[in-house]
């Protein structure tokens, strides 16, 4: 195997807006290459990853056409976040059920396809970053059982991102697959005795009203809120629930069984706390608990992207354009945290480095 082992390159699937490439760029390794099909990611990902954005799906890729970004003999890595969306959901689709018996949403084949590329590519290492759930099902055990069997060392770890130093109680699975030994993930960087916090990632941001734009950075705005709304959110405790409400001011669906288990839905943060898993809602009021801990709004687009660990330099949208709040809390919410690119990134490049010296 003739590999610059010093020269790493990447191909990211699934690129989003680039959470996971500017993680890996941040470490070093060279992204040479973005993968979606959403068009309205093209911007950011190009500009801050200063890689070439391919809007395609992965159906539609060769192993010939991405091979050809990789500089000659180069190390090459193939990451990508298939979408989770059909694990994380409540569907019929139960554990190690046939695929004819899958969820309504086709979305799931695309991990089919990750292997594919995989297998006809034969990248020297793979990851992939995933909700935990996806283990339950015959596509992941099919998906690791055949990298087994092309040569690969696999591990998959479920982690909790504050123990990465990440600002939210997302948990994540992280595969790591290597031709070259055995790999796996660098050990946590944090304990619960320092967990990164609400107020450490959004403490220091000026003041804003629902439906404001701050003057000092147009990206720190918020979605305006009824009356009612507005009326809920000042009744509302960090990290309390709907339950500290008035009567008059809850939802039918709270009176409901089936609703009542559903506590912090129209919550506030805690600035003691990490924030809760980014969702492509998060900057909804009534999607989660993710009003302002003491400002009576829901968070901003600013403050989603830093619970997502995001610089606050990174572009979103073209200067002097405001792009729709819906669009952008979606590429947000859909995107791997940058840092939990960074660790991934390390834990790539400590496993390269040991064989290196072997």
């Amino acid at each position: 195997m003739n590999l610059n082992m010093s020269k790493i390159a990447a191909v990211d699937l699934f690129c989003g807006v680039g959470g996971l490439s500017f993680g890996l760029r941040d470490e070093g390794i060279s992204v040479r290459a973005g993968v979606d099909t959403d068009e309205g990611c093209k911007f950011a990902f190009e500009k801050n990853t200063k890689a070439k954005f391919l809007s395609k799906s992965v159906e539609d890729i060769s192993a010939n056409e991405l091979n050809a970004y990789y500089p000659k003999g180069s190390l090459r890595v193939l990451v990508g976040c298939a979408p989770c969306q059909p694990f994380s959901r409540y569907t019929n689709f139960k554990p190690n059920q046939e695929k004819t018996k899958a969820p309504k949403s086709d979305q799931w084949k695309l991990l089919n396809e990750f292997k594919r590329l995989i297998l006809e590519m034969k990248p020297e290492i793979v990851s992939m970053e995933n909700v935990p759930q996806l283990t339950e099902y015959k596509v992941y055990t099919e998906f690791e059982s055949a990298l087994r069997a092309a040569g690969y060392h696999v591990t998959a770890t479920p982690i909790y991102c504050p123990d990465y130093g990440i600002p939210q109680t997302r948990t994540r699975l992280v595969l790591l697959a290597s031709r070259l030994g055995p790999i796996e993930l660098i050990p946590p960087t944090h304990n619960p005795e320092n967990y990164l916090t609400v107020e450490d990632a959004i403490g220091s941001l000026p003041k804003i009203k629902a439906g404001e734009t701050s003057k000092k950075d147009p990206f720190h705005r918020s979605r305006k809120l009824s009356n009612i709304n507005l009326k809920r959110i000042k009744h509302s405790k960090p990290g309390g629930t709907w339950r500290d409400w008035p009567k008059e001011l809850r939802l039918e669906c709270h009176e409901k069984d089936s609703g009542k288990t559903y506590g912090g839905v129209y919550g506030r943060m805690d600035w003691d706390e990490p924030a809760p898993t980014m969702t492509t809602h998060c900057c909804g009021l009534g999607n989660g608990r993710f009003g302002h801990p003491e400002q009576n709004r829901a968070i901003s687009l600013r403050e989603a992207a830093l619970f997502q660990t995001f610089p606050s330099t990174y572009k979103f949208e073209p200067s002097g354009k405001k792009l729709s709040q819906k669009v952008l809390c979606r590429q947000i919410g859909n995107a791997v945290p940058v840092k939990l690119g960074s660790v991934i990134g390390r834990s790539i490049k400590k496993h390269v480095a040991k064989i290196k010296n072997s």
